[in-house]
């Protein structure tokens, strides 16, 4: 059978209603073939391993050391791939040809090659910093020279401009005392000596205020600031400098500057008064910037060659590396034999996947060359298997709106199968416009058109969660129109689509009249509602009264669907008094009221009848035995509304009293002459009754069982009024997105239209487009999107729904892959 299921076609057979059929599974492994065994089930991808060295700490376990080993090397293959993302170099994700790797040569190649890259960058850094070095001196000494040269031209001006004044006539201007006695004293002025060199621009203010105040005013200070940023040699950053000169006079002076050019981060270069050396020092530096340029280059050129190498077999290594990985961490969870020649392995598979996992082991005792091969047998336990569901490409995302709430139990009915009609058609009521409908299928048919590509490719969080439910949205716009043809709405306009519409004035004065002034002239519309309604007076209490019975119906309808579920689930774990003191009571208590409101609605709908329903159903508690009067809608009512009222209150107790009770009398029956049997059978008993009983307790305690029902039944009676009233919220968003559409159509772009100028008409079709699209198609969608999931969690999945089960995480290579480190 498990053959027959997992065999033919290139899909797997499809079965999300129950969870597959698990089993526990033993593995003894020979030590010469375990890791064959575990690659080739990695590949296969069906085994769940458990970890039978859970109280040991990662460094006792058997396989630490390899672990350490492929850790280190997974992360020089990190440091390749920072190195690579920094030069611009692309790794190949699909190298050509494919290689057998040797692990312990694949370790010391990775060891050698970071090495030599740690070395080249390195020999780079050195290098780079040198050559910015260089071009900074190369700044200091123009913009220096350029000071020194301006201040030589200024002092040999002003020389000039006093000799010239001392060989003209004295007059009444002329000073007491000369000049020229200061010159002569030159004798006794101090040589005043000088540092260069570049500040950043933004502390250059800082930095000759704090010079200034440390020398107590004797220094003079020269900025020049350089036109282009350049490269610090420090940090290797991009910054705006300015050249300086300090003059200072003696070495007090001196060593005070030093210490704040440290301080500010400002680099000192040597320079001389000598303009013939200064020329001589710019050809030096220019000469040795060139040198360092091509020695800077040709490092680039081998280190960029050598990387270039790396990325055309690094997801190759990567991979390897990664699975290695995976594979010990694996082992390390499988116990060791007392022998030490084996390995004992537990682990949860599907059913349908036994006959694979046996080839997989045949196929690595073989190849590993083991005389033994691997031992599988099945475990028989009490302990609750995992879930899995085998979904694809369309179902998953269904699926996961489910697990979002919660992960089925084991093999209970999964309400997956019906969100994938339910969920997008509920969102459908609440959104149902067919242009807008469009506009959602057009925007989802790129994300399907281009899957193959995107699916590559790394996307935005926003971006990454709609292509993910790209087929939920496609469903959800193909329903959209369907209901959006029905409520006969494109943009708020109706068409007549089908046919012309049954109705037509009787007179030219019934235009804004009420229904009254119009007379059916044609056989019914044929599908949806007439478009004579849309413009009329009384637009907005019919379509209200249609949209509001059309929720209550749906939610009956759905909750009557979950209680049924809730039959198959008691059924399938052979639950009979879930069935009898469960399931029933809910059908009859639910039906009784609100499967009567609906019968009430269809008979309304059906016959034409002026009954008030909400007088019908509050007097049915307040005054049953009262004569109905015209409210009456068919023969004997006021006694079938009397026998449903009996129903109801009677399936109240029914819920609540005999389960207890029985509960408590099946415990006694069960542990009835257990008092003498061994430890082992009694704690096999207990995990028993914990595997089938719903409070989950090991002893049975009466109160709680009662208390437990007690709530159970309040919750359900309570929430059938609340969740009947919850599903309104359909009516309620269907109504706002009609008349939010509808505002928009007439209030800006029939308003503009009216204007008769291109220039307003434009700009009222762009404010229209905006908000369509940011307020209907964005917001309004996913205000639908979040009610339809709150009327699956709450309303529908609380009937029958635990969702207290675990995922089945098989070891997989291709989930290995996926995830990074």
């Amino acid at each position: 059978m498990a053959e027959a299921r997992a065999g033919g076609g290139c899909c797997p057979p499809m079965d999300l209603f129950r969870s597959e059929a698990m089993q526990l599974v033993q593995l003894i492994i020979p030590i010469e073939s375990a890791h064959h065994t575990v690659s080739y089930l990695g590949d296969l991808g069906l085994l769940q391993f458990k970890d039978l060295n859970a109280d040991k700490s990662p460094f006792q376990r058997t396989y630490a050391a390899q672990i350490k080993k492929f850790g280190e090397m997974a992360r020089k293959l990190r440091f390749f791939k920072e190195q690579m993302v920094k030069a611009g170099i692309t790794p190949l994700t699909k190298p050509g040809a494919q290689t057998e790797i040797d692990v312990d040569d694949l370790e010391v190649k990775l060891g050698e090659l970071e090495a030599e890259l740690v070395e080249m960058n390195a020999n780079n850094e050195k290098l780079q910093r040198t050559y910015n070095e260089l071009v900074e001196y190369k700044l200091v000494l123009n913009k220096a020279g350029e000071f020194f040269s301006s201040a030589l031209r200024n002092a040999t001006a002003l020389q000039k401009e006093l000799e010239s004044q001392q060989t003209g006539e004295e007059s009444l201007d002329t000073p007491l005392l000369e000049d020229k006695e200061i010159f002569n004293e030159s004798s006794k002025q101090v040589k005043l000596g000088f540092i260069t060199g570049l500040v950043p621009k933004e502390k250059s203010m800082p930095f000759e205020r704090i010079i200034f105040r440390a020398t107590r005013g004797n220094v003079y200070i020269r900025q020049a600031a350089v036109e282009e940023p350049v490269v610090d040699p420090v940090s290797g950053e991009k910054v705006e400098k300015n050249v300086y000169v300090v003059f200072y006079s003696g070495e007090k002076a001196k060593t005070k500057i030093l210490k704040i050019c440290e301080a500010f981060g400002a680099n000192r270069y040597p320079f001389t008064e000598d303009f013939g050396k200064q020329i001589q020092m710019i050809s030096e530096v220019s000469g040795r910037i060139s040198e360092m340029k091509a020695a800077i280059d040709a490092g680039l050129f081998h280190r960029s060659h050598l990387l270039q190498t790396i990325g055309d077999q690094f997801v190759q290594w990567n991979t390897l590396v990664r699975k290695e990985k995976s594979i010990y961490h694996t082992l390390n969870m499988l116990s060791l034999d007392v022998t030490k020649k084996c390995l004992v392995a537990e682990g949860w598979s599907p059913v349908f996947g036994t006959k694979q996992i046996q080839d997989a082991l045949q196929r690595a005792a073989f190849d590993s060359n083991s005389q033994v091969g691997t031992i599988f047998q099945v475990l028989h336990t009490t302990e609750l298997p995992p879930t899995y569901f085998r979904t694809n490409k369309f179902t998953s995302a269904f699926q996961d709106i489910v697990d979002a709430y919660g992960v089925a139990k084991y093999q209970e009915a999964n309400p997956g199968v019906y969100t994938i009609v339910t969920f997008p058609f509920l969102f459908a009521v609440m959104f149902g416009d067919w242009g807008h409908g469009i506009c959602m299928l057009l925007a989802t048919l790129v994300f399907i058109i281009r899957e193959k590509k995107l699916s590559g490719q790394k996307l935005g969080d926003i971006t990454e969660m709609t292509f993910g439910g790209r087929y939920v949205i496609l469903m959800m716009a193909l329903f959209s129109i369907y209901t959006g043809l029905i409520y006969n709405e494109f943009f708020s306009v109706p068409f007549e689509l089908f046919a012309p519409s049954a109705y037509a004035c009787r007179d030219l004065s019934c235009r804004d009249a009420t229904t009254d002034g119009l007379i059916k002239v044609r056989p019914t519309y044929p599908f949806g509602v007439d478009p004579v309604w849309h413009g009329s007076r009384s637009e907005l209490p019919f379509l209200n009264s249609l949209k509001m019975k059309m929720s209550i119906l749906l939610g009956v309808a759905q909750m009557n669907l979950g209680i049924i579920l809730s039959y198959f689930n008691a059924t399938y774990f052979k639950n009979s008094l879930n069935i009898w003191f469960q399931f029933i009571p809910q059908m009859i208590f639910l039906n009784s009221l609100f499967g009567y409101l609906s019968l009430l609605i269809i008979v309304k709908w059906s016959t034409g009848s002026q009954a008030d329903l909400y007088h019908v159903m509050i007097y049915m508690f307040l005054s049953p035995t009262d004569e109905l009067g015209e409210n009456e809608l068919f023969p004997r009512q006021k006694t079938v509304q009397l026998v449903l009222l009996l129903l109801a209150l009677v399936s109240v107790p029914w819920m609540l009293l005999p389960k207890p009770f029985l509960l408590k009398k099946q415990h006694e029956a069960r542990h009835q002459g257990e008092s003498y049997t061994p430890l082992q059978s009694t704690e096999e008993s207990l995990q028993l009754e914990t595997n089938h009983d719903s409070h989950g307790h090991e002893e049975f305690e009466f109160s709680e069982v009662f208390v437990h029902q007690m709530i159970h039944t309040i919750e359900f009676v309570l929430g059938a009024v609340s969740n009947t009233a919850s599903y309104l919220r359909l009516w309620a968003l269907s109504l706002a997105h009609s008349e939010l559409s509808s505002v928009f159509y007439e209030k800006v772009l029939l308003l503009a239209w009216g204007y008769h100028n291109i220039f307003i008409l434009v700009i009222g079709a762009i404010v229209f487009i905006f908000a369509t699209v940011g307020v209907l198609l964005v917001m309004e969608t996913l205000s639908a999107f979040l009610h339809a999931l709150r009327l699956h969690w709450v309303e529908f999945q609380n009937k029958f729904y635990e969702g207290d089960g675990y995922k089945f995480y098989p070891f997989s290579f291709a989930l290995v892959n996926d995830e990074d480190e």
